[in-house]
């Protein structure tokens, strides 16, 4: 299938998909972007899984990585949002809730992408 095709679906896939997980989540929490941060991480660990996968054929061609990586992840993961909203916490003099967001952004996101590479290696 045509790689554009693909993403485009993809996209609309994970376009759909971020703002049903991220408002869902946001539920929990009226001051902390929560559903960024889930939205992030369920990104990074789909997309670690995805990405080593097909690193060790494990099922991922080519058509699949496209469709998934650059299609439904890049556009269900939100670092703009991420990235808006930690400056919201910066403007609003709540350096802890900042601090909070940035650390555990970053982290978790590094753990969901080792998580995912685990998942990968051991199907």
């Amino acid at each position: 299938m045509n790689q554009i095709l693909l993403i485009a679906l993809g996209g609309s896939i994970g376009a759909v998909l971020r703002f049903l997980v991220g408002g869902w989540v946001q539920r929990f929490s009226s001051s902390f972007p929560l559903g960024t941060l889930v939205v992030n991480f369920t990104g990074s660990l789909v997309l670690g899984f995805v990405m080593y996968a097909s690193i060790y054929e494990k099922g991922f061609g080519t058509d699949e990585r496209t469709f998934l990586a650059i299609g439904v992840l890049g556009a269900h993961t939100t670092m703009s949002t991420f990235s808006y909203e930690s400056y919201q916490l910066l403007e609003k003099n709540q350096l802890d809730l900042f601090i909070l967001n940035v650390l555990g952004t970053v982290l978790l996101m590094l753990l969901a992408v080792y998580l995912g590479r685990f998942i990968a290696l051991n199907i």
